[in-house]
C-alpha cells in the first residue's frame, strides 16, 4: 500500500513511545542527581573543612594580653586527601595577621557574627578555594580575631565528578535493560493483534469468501473495538454479496422465461406461414416487451440501491412531478380503460431528488394500472401535516391482503390471481429502495376497495 515504506512498524513506534519518555525522565533525574550530588559534596567536604576551622579556633587563646595559639597537627590531618589540595589558612587580630597567608582574602569583620562559622568560594594564586571562616571574642581583646582555612577544590571536584559518572553509568544501565525487557514485552503486548492478523489473514486461503466473524480468541479492550467494527463490516459484505447472489438468481430467472417463449415463436414463425406466423410475431413482439420493462426494472432498481455518498437534496416540487408522471402514463391507462386524477390545490415541496420521485410515482401508477379494472380509477393526492408530507396513490383494483403486505416489497413476488396481468414483481421493491435513500417511509394502508399505498416525506 502507498506510504507502507514511511510509516513505522508499530512495535517501533511502541518502542519509540516507551523509550523517549524514558530517556528524558533519565535526563531530568541527571540534572537533578548532579544538582544533588554536587550539594552533597559540598555539605560534606564543608563539614570537614568546618571541623578543621573548629580545632584551629579552640587552640586561640589569650595571655598576659597577647593573643597566642598552638597549631594542632590534627586539624591540617583532617584535610588531606588522594587528591593532595593545598591548605591555606590565616589568623588575624583586628587588620593585624598573626599567623598563615597574609594574602588570603580577608574578610569585613563588621559583617560576621561571632562564633558563627562561614563558608565562600574565592580565587587565590589562580586556583579556586573554598574558605571556612569564624570571629571570636576574646576576653581582655576589643580588637575582632578572625579565623580562616582554606583548601583547594581538586578532591571535590574529583568526588563530584566520580559520583556523576556512577549515576550516569547507573542511568545507562537502567535504560538499555528497560530498553531490552521492552522488546519482548511488546512482542507478548501484541500478540493478541497478529492472532487478529492472523485470523484475517487465513480468511485468505479459503476458495469462497468467508464472512463468519473473526475468531481470534480472548481479545484486550483496545482491540475488542477493532474486532466489532471488522465483524460488522463482514455482516455488511456478508448482505452486500448475498443480496447480488440472489438477485442475480432471480434475474436469470425471470429473464429465462420470456427468453424462452422469444426462443419458440421464433422457430414457429420460421415453420409456420400466413395466420401462424402473424400471431408468432405478436407473440414475440410481447415477449420483447416484456423483457424490455423487466430490464428496464431491474436498471431503476440498481439505481434505487446504487452505494455511495448520494447527491446533495434539493427542493423538489411534488405537484410537477405526480403531473409529468400522468402526463407520461396518460396513454397507458387510455389503453386500460383507467381514470387517472391528481387531487388537491397543494404544491408541497419536499427535500429529495426529482428523478428518484419521478421513479416512485410512476412505478405506483403503473402498478395501479396495470392491476385494476376496466372503468377503474387511480388518484394521486398530495397532503402537508405537521411532521411530513404525503404523497398518496389509490386505485380500484383487487388490493392486496394484509398477510402478505410485507411480502409484497420483495423482489420477484408477484401477488396476483391467476388470470391477471404479468408482471416483474419489481415495482413495489424499486419504491422502496428508492425511498429509503429519500428517507421517506412507504406503507399500504387499509381500504374499502384497491390500494392505498402512501409515501411518507419528512418535513423539510
Amino acid at each position: 500500500m502507498p506510504g507502507d515504506t514511511r510509516t513505522p512498524a508499530l512495535r517501533t513506534r511502541l518502542l519509540v513511545a516507551m523509550v523517549g519518555p524514558l530517556l528524558l525522565a533519565a535526563v531530568v533525574l541527571g540534572l537533578v542527581g548532579a544538582t544533588l550530588i554536587a550539594d552533597v559534596v559540598r555539605r560534606t567536604s564543608d563539614r570537614v573543612l568546618g571541623g578543621a576551622l573548629g580545632a584551629i579556633a579552640e587552640t586561640v587563646q589569650v595571655e598576659r594580653g597577647e593573643v597566642t595559639l598552638d597549631l594542632p597537627a590534627a586539624a591540617f590531618g583532617m584535610l588531606e586527601n588522594g587528591e593532595r589540595d593545598n591548605v591555606y589558612y590565616r589568623i588575624a587580630v583586628g587588620g593585624e595577621l598573626l599567623t598563615g597567608y597574609a594574602d588570603l582574602p580577608a574578610p569585613d569583620p563588621a559583617a560576621m557574627a561571632v562564633d558563627v562559622p562561614r563558608y565562600r568560594f574565592a580565587h587565590y594564586r589562580d586556583q579556586d578555594i573554598r574558605i571556612a571562616e569564624v570571629r571570636r571574642a576574646l576576653p581582655r581583646i576589643d580588637r575582632p580575631v578572625v579565623i580562616q582555612i582554606a583548601e583547594t577544590l581538586d578532591n571535590r571536584r574529583a568526588l563530584n565528578r566520580r559520583l556523576m559518572i556512577a549515576l550516569l553509568i547507573g542511568e545507562c544501565v537502567l535504560v538499555g535493560a528497560a530498553a531490552l525487557l521492552l522488546r519482548p514485552a511488546l512482542g507478548w503486548s501484541l500478540r493478541p493483534l497478529a492472532r487478529l492478523r492472523g485470523a484475517v489473514e487465513a480468511r485468505d486461503e479459503r476458495a469462497r469468501p468467508d464472512f463468519s466473524p473473526l475468531e481470534a480468541g480472548p481479545l484486550p479492550s483496545e482491540l475488542r473495538p477493532l474486532a466489532q467494527a471488522f465483524d460488522r463490516l463482514l455482516a455488511q459484505l456478508d448482505g452486500a454479496t448475498g443480496g447480488v447472489r440472489r438477485f442475480t438468481a432471480d434475474a436469470s430467472h425471470q429473464m429465462r422465461t420470456p427468453l424462452s417463449v422469444l426462443k419458440v415463436q421464433v422457430a414457429l414463425a420460421r415453420r409456420g406461414s400466413g395466420g401462424e406466423r402473424a400471431e408468432a410475431l405478436d407473440e414475440i413482439a410481447e415477449a420483447v416487451t416484456r423483457l424490455e420493462r423487466l430490464v428496464t426494472q431491474l436498471l431503476a432498481l440498481a439505481r434505487a440501491e446504487e452505494a455511495g455518498v448520494s447527491a446533495p437534496l434539493e427542493a423538489v416540487d411534488l405537484r410537477e412531478v405526480a403531473s409529468a408522471v400522468i402526463t407520461r402514463l396518460f396513454a397507458q391507462a387510455m389503453e386500460a380503460g383507467v381514470d387517472l386524477t391528481l387531487e388537491g390545490e397543494e404544491r408541497p415541496v419536499v427535500p429529495g431528488h426529482r428523478t428518484l420521485i419521478f421513479e416512485i410515482l410512476s412505478n405506483l401508477i403503473d402498478n395501479g394500472i396495470r392491476y385494476n379494472r376496466r372503468g377503474g380509477t387511480v388518484s394521486v393526492r398530495l397532503a402537508v401535516m405537521d411532521t411530513a408530507t404525503l404523497m398518496i396513490v389509490a386505485d380500484d383494483g383487487p388490493g392486496i391482503p394484509a398477510g402478505h403486505r410485507d411480502a409484497a416489497f420483495e423482489r420477484f413476488v408477484r401477488l396476483g390471481a391467476a388470470g391477471s396481468p404479468e408482471g416483474s414483481g419489481l415495482g413495489l421493491a424499486i419504491v422502496r429502495s428508492a425511498a429509503a435513500r429519500l428517507n421517506a417511509t412507504v406503507e399500504l394502508e387499509d381500504a374499502e376497495r384497491g390500494t392505498v399505498v402512501v409515501v411518507r416525506f419528512p418535513s423539510a
